[in-house]
């Protein structure tokens, strides 16, 4: 996993997605986020980020620090001008975001999930192009959201079902279960 694909109208601000703010932290405006990326950098460094109601504009702050949650999955960090939990808590659903330019290197073989957005999806079996990657949720496992003309099917981003990802070609290759597609 790398980043979050959902970035829309994000992207056309220069900006990309890496949490969501999911509850309030304590009594002191801490919040909880829930990392849409693997680089955890994004919510301890301290620095300038954005946040944003889906589908409103982003506004500037700035993170004061940050700290994982043992065994959360989660972040708590602390922003400028959130000192209480009521404050908190009315930023509860928002998205955090960086610059699109602000991406981490990557080692060779490693890609940022963004990328993955709009790729064919093929059998690799057959060949055959099943569909179309249209997002990526977080649920456990990362899952791909594939249109499948109509349809929008859930597949999971692991090594056993999605064995190839082809970044420069644009296509992923998938080896899915018996009734996978079907769902």
């Amino acid at each position: 996993m790398a980043e979050d694909p959902q970035q829309n109208a994000a992207q056309a601000d220069g900006l990309m997605v890496v949490g969501r703010l999911v509850a309030a932290q304590g009594l002191r405006g801490e919040l909880r986020v829930l990392p849409l990326s693997d680089f955890p950098e994004r919510f301890t460094r301290v620095g300038q980020r954005w946040l944003r109601r889906p589908g409103g504009p982003a506004r500037s702050l700035e993170l004061l620090g940050g700290r994982p949650l043992p065994g959360k999955g989660l972040f708590a960090v602390r922003l400028e001008g959130v000192d209480s939990r009521e404050a908190a808590e009315a930023l509860v659903g928002e998205e955090l975001l960086v610059r699109s330019d602000d991406r981490p290197r990557l080692a060779p073989g490693e890609f940022h999930l963004l990328d993955l957005v709009g790729l064919e999806v093929r059998l690799l079996e057959s060949g055959a192009a099943v569909g179309t990657v249209t997002n990526l949720l977080h649920a456990g496992n990362d899952l791909l959201e594939v249109a499948i003309g109509e349809r929008r099917v859930l597949i999971p981003f692991v090594q056993p079902i999605v064995p190839e990802v082809h970044l420069q070609q644009g296509w992923i290759g998938i080896t899915p279960p018996p009734g996978l597609l079907e769902l």
